[in-house]
C-alpha cells in the first residue's frame, strides 16, 4: 500500500527523506558533514557521503560550496552519432496556481527525483516539453514546478519547495523512438518524494537565495533555450 501511495518502499521513502534534511542542514548550519551524517541517521560517514553523491549528484562538500559561490554553467554535451537514444516529449498542465512559476522536467533511472538526470528541460509555466537524447532503457519522466514570486525567490533556498509535482509511468526507450506523454502536475502533498537532486535550489539563474551564514550569491540572465535542455551525466 505504500508503495503505491508513495511510488517506492518505506525504506528508500526514509533514505530520501534523511538526505533531503541533511541537504538542509549542509545550507543552513555550520555543521560539519561529519556531524550532519550522524544528526540525520548514518552511522558510517562514508555511507553518508555515497549515498548523498549518488542522490544529489554532487559530494555534501561541493553542495556546501555551490550554495556560496554558485552553480556552474551546464553545458550541451557533446553528440555522438553512432550513439542509441530516444525522445520523450509532450505537453505539462498545471493546477489552478495564482504565482509565475518555472517548471524542470526530467528523465530519471528511478521514481525518486534523485541525481542527475539524463536528460532535462526547464519551461517558463505549463506547456510543450522535450527530452532528448535518451538512451535505450527505461527511465521515469518527472516535473516540479517552482514558485517565482519576490517572496519565494528571497526564501532560504532549503525551505524552497515545489507549488506542485507530477510523474509518469517508466517508459521504455528504444534508439529513434519519439514518444508523446503529456504530463499533469498537482499540488504537493506529504506522500511526494522530496526532490534530491542539486537543481532547482542551486540554480543560480533561477533564485537570488541566502547561503548559510547570510551570505549572499551572483545570479547571471536566464539560459537559452539550448542551454536549458540537457544536463551532462558527469
Amino acid at each position: 500500500m505504500f508503495r503505491s501511495k508513495t511510488g517506492t518502499s518505506p525504506g528508500r521513502f526514509l533514505t530520501a527523506i534523511r538526505l533531503y534534511k541533511a541537504k538542509h542542514l549542509l545550507l543552513e548550519t555550520d555543521m560539519s558533514v561529519t556531524d550532519i551524517a550522524y544528526a540525520v541517521g548514518y552511522n558510517s560517514l562514508g555511507t553518508f557521503i555515497s549515498r548523498f553523491t549518488r542522490s544529489v549528484g554532487i559530494s555534501p562538500a561541493r553542495y556546501r560550496w555551490l550554495a556560496e559561490h554558485g552553480i556552474p554553467q551546464l553545458s550541451r554535451p557533446q553528440a555522438n552519432g553512432t550513439r542509441r537514444s530516444g525522445t520523450i516529449r509532450g505537453r505539462v498542465t498545471l493546477p489552478t496556481i495564482d504565482v509565475p512559476v518555472k517548471i524542470y522536467v526530467g528523465a530519471f533511472e528511478s521514481p525518486i527525483v534523485q541525481g542527475i538526470p539524463a536528460t532535462c528541460d526547464i519551461l517558463d509555466g505549463p506547456g510543450e516539453y522535450l527530452l532528448r537524447d535518451l538512451p535505450e532503457g527505461e527511465w521515469y519522466p518527472r516535473a516540479a514546478a517552482m514558485a517565482m514570486t519576490i517572496e519565494e525567490l528571497s526564501a532560504l533556498p532549503s525551505t524552497r519547495r515545489p507549488v506542485a509535482v507530477g510523474a509518469y509511468e517508466p517508459l521504455r526507450v528504444t534508439a529513434g523512438a519519439d514518444i508523446t506523454v503529456d504530463i499533469e502536475l498537482h499540488a504537493t502533498g506529504v506522500f511526494d518524494l522530496p526532490i534530491l537532486i542539486a537543481l532547482p535550489e542551486l540554480d543560480g539563474r533561477v533564485a537570488a537565495g541566502r547561503g548559510r551564514r547570510g551570505r549572499s550569491r551572483g545570479r547571471d540572465g536566464r539560459r537559452s533555450p539550448v542551454e536549458t535542455r540537457v544536463l551532462n551525466k558527469t
